[in-house]
């Protein structure tokens, strides 16, 4: 009869995880659907705001022309990332390919650097050789820009807080916004008063806007890629969460690291006092785990016994 309760356990335990891996492909599809529609959109725009840009002899629109199309191959990355997370794992690579989303996101920041670098440069150049622009036509085309980046914006907000790529994206999407605010802005200024040094001026607020938006994915990428404790949990609450439940005495050897920029595994040696009872308290504690954004656990379950000899031998070997 016992037998016959663990393997229903852990029948139970297969269909937990089989559901949530069928619910996080389908999520990984609906982005997928999303940032197509991005990709497109932005496509678009930064052809028709490079044209002007060109033939206007606008660097405001040039540089977020050229941001703009930073962004189409940071959205064309995450898409990437997106079908490469959802590929099984391997004798090679036993959790597939999940760690190339974090990677990924390393590397849009690296490009976000490059292009932040670009616009400085160029915006320099024009500051010391002003050129005359019509400021009309900069704000017509980069008020088409606050709509398209505007609804890029809104598709990707509700999928930010759960993700690294796409907050990334998201910060970027709605910085353009911003930024084309600014160049409509600029483009009055132009047309008002003549003074078309606003434009480089304007050039460098957009670099130091990138440059905000992208450290904190630089630092996160950067963090994630070494193994890091997530920045949405926190190790000390979740040991003690776990260490609040029944039966758990102690929780010691504690390991939490991202898997992926949505997935997060945890390995820990679980102190309780009834081994006969662990397999109820480790689907307890998987559980639990679960609602703190943890989906991939190992936890290896001791008694008070083997814990005070496994005390013992590290104290042993220290002295």
């Amino acid at each position: 009869m016992e037998e016959v309760k663990h393997v229903h356990e852990g029948h139970e335990s297969h269909e937990h995880h089989g559901h949530h891996h069928h619910d996080h492909v389908k999520v990984l599809s609906s982005l997928s659907n999303i940032f197509i529609i991005c990709i497109v959109l932005n496509i678009i725009y930064v052809f028709i705001e490079a044209s002007v840009g060109f033939f206007e002899n606008s660097l405001g629109l040039l540089s977020d022309a050229g941001h703009n199309l930073g962004d189409v191959f940071s959205l064309l990355l995450a898409l990437i990332a997106f079908h490469l997370a959802k590929i099984s794992n391997n004798k090679r690579f036993t959790y597939g390919y999940k760690k190339s989303t974090i990677l990924i996101s390393l590397l849009n920041a690296i490009i976000l650097l490059v292009a932040v670098g670009a616009i400085v440069v160029e915006s320099v150049n024009k500051l010391r050789n002003p050129v005359a622009i019509d400021g009309s036509v900069i704000s017509w085309t980069a008020g088409a820009g606050i709509i398209v980046n505007g609804l890029t914006t809104l598709l990707l907000m509700k999928s930010q807080k759960h993700d690294l790529n796409v907050r990334g994206a998201f910060l970027h999407m709605a910085a353009d916004t911003l930024v084309s605010v600014g160049v409509v802005i600029s483009g009055i200024i132009i047309t008002y008063t003549g003074f078309y040094l606003i434009d480089p001026i304007i050039s460098l607020v957009i670099a130091g806007i990138i440059l905000i938006s992208t450290i904190h994915l630089l630092m996160e990428s950067l963090r994630l890629s070494l193994d890091a404790v997530p920045e949405t949990i926190r190790i000390e609450e979740v040991k003690e969460s776990l260490e609040a439940q029944p039966h758990v005495l102690n929780v010691h050897h504690l390991h939490i690291w991202a898997i992926s920029t949505t997935d997060v595994a945890l390995t820990a040696h679980i102190v309780i006092d009834d081994l006969s009872g662990m397999e109820d308290v480790k689907d307890a504690l998987k559980s639990l785990l679960v609602e703190k954004g943890i989906n991939h656990s190992t936890l290896e379950m001791e008694s008070p016994e083997a814990h005070c000899r496994e005390s013992s031998m590290i104290i042993n070997k220290k002295e």
